[in-house]
């Protein structure tokens, strides 16, 4: 996929061969660690096509999803800790075989004072992120566990474009930070509801 295809971005032909010149392209298979918690970040991704999950664990390893990066994003985690020289405070997953365009850390600054549409991108990126981030926050503060998990499966699911998920319990409760017999307990009260049907390793939305 070239960069003038993706639906988030659209660069002009000057900013996209700056981006050409500079980037590489590197795909990686679904469930493929990107970027690990606490590691330097050296350079900035641009999904390209697949998409990204982006999670946040606990001192007790627990994980919290936090946002999808889809194609035509980037990560705004990414562009504050590698222009600050600091560590991932988040590990990036590709949910899907992902394609992405790295663009290093030293030619980001070039491409601001370069391109006004370039600082725009990623103030649209912060801003979205920002409501995506208010939206967790808000579902662990007020919404119960069914109702997370149920939006979950919905967001997923339109995600991948299919109404049936391949996941495991114990994923979806380590990307809910909850216990698996609790999400186990949910979702089978969301089948006996009429919500979903249930398989070996697959959930359908109904």
């Amino acid at each position: 996929m070239e960069l003038n295809d993706i639906i988030e971005f659209k660069p002009s032909p000057q900013i996209r061969e700056r981006l050409t010149d500079f980037g590489f392209t590197k795909t990686f298979t679904e469930g493929q660690v990107i970027l690990n918690e606490n590691a330097y970040i050296k350079a900035i991704p641009i999904v390209m096509s697949g998409s990204i999950r982006v999670m946040r664990a606990d001192e007790d390893g627990r994980e919290l999803l936090l946002y999808y990066i889809n194609a035509g994003e980037s990560c705004i985690m990414s562009f504050l800790g590698g222009m600050h020289q600091d560590t991932s405070k988040v590990t990036a997953i590709a949910e899907q075989e992902t394609s992405i365009l790295f663009i290093p850390i030293d030619k980001v600054s070039l491409l601001i004072k370069e391109f006004p549409e370039w600082l725009d991108y990623i103030f649209r990126l912060y801003h979205k992120r920002f409501e995506e981030l208010l939206d967790v926050v808000n579902a662990i503060t007020f919404k119960k566990l069914d109702e997370r998990l149920l939006n979950y499966i919905k967001k997923k699911c339109a995600l991948t474009n299919t109404r049936t998920l391949t996941v495991t319990h114990e994923q979806l409760a380590n990307e809910l930070g909850s216990a698996r017999v609790v999400v186990s307990r949910l979702l089978k009260q969301m089948e006996e509801d009429g919500l979903v049907s249930l398989s070996r390793n697959k959930i359908s939305l109904k």
